[in-house]
């Protein structure tokens, strides 16, 4: 099978990560759940991810990075615990539901006002509507730092520039680009990051987490055993245990951070060059044939995603075939982003999504090229 849906998770891991993974199922306790050899093995395992995470992305405090089982997690604990009732939100139309259905049901239940920075038929924002739409109620700006329909990058950098004049929260989901991209939260004036750790991460799923910036502080999104003042009838207030109610995932975690020390290794630089060629390489093959629509601007910083239709046909049916008839996994449909799919007008067709990752090669590149360029042709 050539795998391309990259950007649901990316099922190639590095064998370490796997090595890792099956020696903590046969050697780890629960991490702060006792002073023996297995539990503090576990701890110590924690720890060290916490750390290896810290510095990846540039946060000051180890305990301040929370783990969480994906990014839908870390998103619902950062928007609810941060956002007041009451205040006024801005996003954007390239959103994921991770990011809308929180911001949603604070709307339908707290009555936080939400205002959305519109994307165009390219995917591709005014930075200038920020500052139109803020107002006095407005509390945080809440988005994506890339697409995972388009793979367009959002200019963190800029946006943090504008939350910070503002005095306003940024809350960023880097669910597209943790592990695919370099972040900085210091540098780019993230308040909140969240993150998870099965897509450019390359680590096991069931693993994620945020970054909280020093001095902010969360309502607990839930409560429970923390391994500490089990006698207090609440949370422990303390970073990490304040957000880390129950049992970690420690053996994904143990995972994760064998693939932190991999990224270290072969470094975010290295493996965001080859996916951007990798990403060029299937654009330029499959813009050319006739009958196919490529969306997104590839002018613009991106992520390694070139998201497709062919000619009217449905993009389910179009997957199905890449699928059985050559081998190729794809995501077609809504992928959890209708705002933006309005912005295309793509709602009834959908669309073909092709992610790419480290571990693809420009064989595999051009033997999807050409099943593009077959499955375009009229009959």
């Amino acid at each position: 099978m050539i795998y391309l849906d990259n950007a649901a998770t990316t099922m190639i891991k590095p064998q370490p990560v796997i090595d890792a993974v099956v020696a903590a199922m046969t050697s780890m306790g629960n991490a702060s759940r006792g002073a023996h050899g297995s539990a503090l093995q576990a701890s110590r395992t924690v720890y060290d991810a916490r750390c290896k995470l810290a510095k990846l992305f540039g946060c000051k405090s180890p305990d301040h990075v929370i783990f969480t089982c994906n990014s839908t997690e870390s998103l619902n604990i950062a928007i609810t615990g941060a956002i007041p009732a009451g205040s006024h939100v801005i996003s954007t139309d390239l959103e994921h539901n991770s990011v809308l259905r929180p911001l949603y049901r604070l709307e339908e239940e707290q009555g936080v006002k939400l205002s959305f920075v519109p994307a165009d038929k390219q995917g591709n924002i005014d930075y200038a509507d920020f500052e139109k739409l803020i107002t006095p109620e407005t509390s945080a700006i809440v988005c994506t730092h890339a697409s995972n329909l388009l793979g367009t990058k959002l200019d963190l950098v800029r946006i943090g520039q504008i939350a910070k004049a503002h005095n306003l929260l940024l809350i960023v989901d880097a669910s597209q680009t943790a592990g695919a991209a370099n972040i900085d939260i210091e540098a780019m004036n993230i308040d909140i990051l969240c993150f998870t750790g099965h897509k450019g991460l390359m680590g096991p799923q069931g693993t994620g987490g945020l970054c909280v910036r020093d001095g902010l502080t969360l309502r607990p999104f839930k409560v429970g055993g923390s391994g500490i003042q089990s006698y207090n009838k609440h949370q422990p207030v303390e970073f990490p245990s304040c957000l880390e109610a129950g049992t970690l995932n420690g053996h994904g975690i143990a995972g994760l951070s064998a693939a932190l020390d991999y990224l270290e290794e072969v470094t975010v630089e290295a493996i965001e060059a080859k996916e951007h060629a990798l990403m060029m390489r299937f654009y330029e093959g499959v813009s050319k044939i006739e009958g196919v629509t490529v969306y997104g601007d590839f002018t613009q910083p991106r992520t390694a995603i070139v998201t497709l239709n062919i000619r009217d046909y449905d993009s389910s049916m179009v997957s199905d075939a890449l699928s059985e008839d050559y081998g190729i996994a794809t995501r077609a449909g809504a992928h959890c982003a209708p705002r933006l799919h309005q912005a295309l007008g793509t709602t009834a067709q959908g669309a073909i999504r092709f992610s790419i990752s480290w571990f693809n090669t420009e064989e595999e590149i051009d033997e999807a090229i050409r099943a593009v360029a077959e499955l375009a042709v009229e009959e």
